[in-house]
């Protein structure tokens, strides 16, 4: 029985989720795919790689598409995704996996190295934002308020706080992401990428949920 499940949030990710899907496959993993309310065709391409996929509609966030995944998700332990990886490899996702199911962590985070400058630039400036990560299925349901935000990775590493859970950043050497300059042509996803901060800085400074 698989002892894990990769999970990967997806937003029009056509291009890149079915090999980031191939990966977790060849890793031995079964993969569910939250298709957050995208118009193209990410859904298609992430079922005929192999993946389960759970339809969100209309867009909600990544926060909602983790929690409707982790729906699917039967095994005791998840690997979390990002879909527009590219450099991905099997042993990046046992590397995360291991500490966890061996019990020396509680979670990992992944950080790129080797992957593209700006994209390790950006990863090791800001690592509580990579998607990168691996830790118990149950934990990551208890995160209070997960479906409510739109970027919840500042919110799961400030449950890792609270609950005095045991982390550490991995490196991927060699993985990096698709910038979303690149996707989505430069004003665009500069545009994209100012708002995933404003709302990640709005959560910080006044907007901060409590757990508990």
């Amino acid at each position: 029985m698989n002892q894990a499940t990769v999970l990967i949030p997806a937003y029009n990710e056509e291009t890149t989720v079915a090999e980031v899907v191939r990966v977790a496959r060849q890793a031995g993993y079964p993969v569910v795919v939250a298709d957050d309310g995208s118009k193209d065709r990410t859904s298609e391409v992430a079922r005929e790689a192999g993946a389960e996929v759970m339809r969100l509609e209309p867009n909600r966030g990544k926060g909602a598409a983790l929690a409707a995944g982790l729906a699917a998700v039967q095994t005791p332990f998840v690997l979390l995704l990002d879909a527009d990886l590219v450099g991905l490899k099997p042993e990046h996702l046992h590397r995360l996996l291991e500490p966890v199911v061996s019990g020396k962590l509680d979670m990992t985070i992944g950080v790129f190295s080797s992957g593209g400058f700006l994209t390790d630039f950006g990863n090791r400036a800001t690592p509580y934002l990579s998607g990168q990560r691996a830790c118990r299925t149950e934990w990551l349901r208890g995160v209070p308020h997960l479906a409510l935000e739109r970027w919840p990775e500042p919110l799961i590493t400030d449950h890792l706080r609270k609950t005095n859970t045991r982390w550490a950043y991995i490196p991927l050497p060699g993985a990096s992401q698709v910038m979303k300059e690149k996707k989505r042509g430069f004003w665009k996803g500069f545009r994209y990428r100012l708002g995933m901060y404003r709302d990640i800085l709005r959560y910080w400074l006044g907007g901060r949920r409590r757990a508990g």
